[in-house]
């Protein structure tokens, strides 16, 4: 048997792990329970599929969870991206990015970081394309939570074409909170 909570071998028997001190009397009541997945070379598998590979390492929470996003106040993220010069907006839009992959189990989607960098490097032109894919996403996100749906990305790229790239923001932003409540 293998204890749910550090994944160390222990005897059938056993009522407490020996490595981490967890009950295992409840293992098979918990394994039911909320699955949690661990990251194994830049996938999420499940602690089952650890175990039966012999894998063992951090817990994570399942891809698409909303306990792995938090609620942010958007006009908070306005004012300090307008105190900062748009510094902060470069870090919004890298946790928008990670929160909207996130959100619609999309945990292989562009990296934040490498949006960024496309955006440098294209002098802003890749944002458009970007506003648009996040905008498809945004629509999964409220297609899965039984939210009615709107076109998001077509409106997201005209605003960002006609330069209104912090309205985008605001608009993902009120999403993410409303899929997080």
């Amino acid at each position: 048997m293998f204890c749910n909570k550090c994944g160390s071998q222990v005897e059938d028997d056993t009522k407490y792990c020996p490595n981490c001190g967890a009950s295992l009397s409840d293992a098979a009541e918990e394994q039911g329970e909320g699955q949690q997945y661990e990251r194994v070379e830049g996938e999420y598998v499940t602690n089952d599929s650890y175990r039966q590979e012999g894998y063992s390492g951090q817990s994570y929470q399942a891809p698409g969870s909303a306990r792995d996003v938090i609620e942010r106040n958007i006009a908070l993220c306005i004012i300090f991206s307008i105190i900062t010069c748009g510094i902060y907006g470069i870090y919004w839009m890298y946790v928008l990015n990670e929160d909207i992959n996130s959100l619609s189990n999309h945990p292989e989607g562009t990296n934040g970081g490498l949006v960024i960098l496309f955006n440098i490097i294209t002098c802003g032109i890749y944002s458009w394309y970007w506003y648009y894919r996040m905008g498809e996403r945004v629509e999964e996100i409220r297609a899965q939570r039984g939210m009615p749906s709107d076109s998001s990305a077509v409106l997201y790229l005209i605003l960002g074409i006609v330069g209104l790239g912090i309205v985008n923001y605001c608009l993902m932003q009120s999403n993410i909170n409303s899929a997080v409540r």
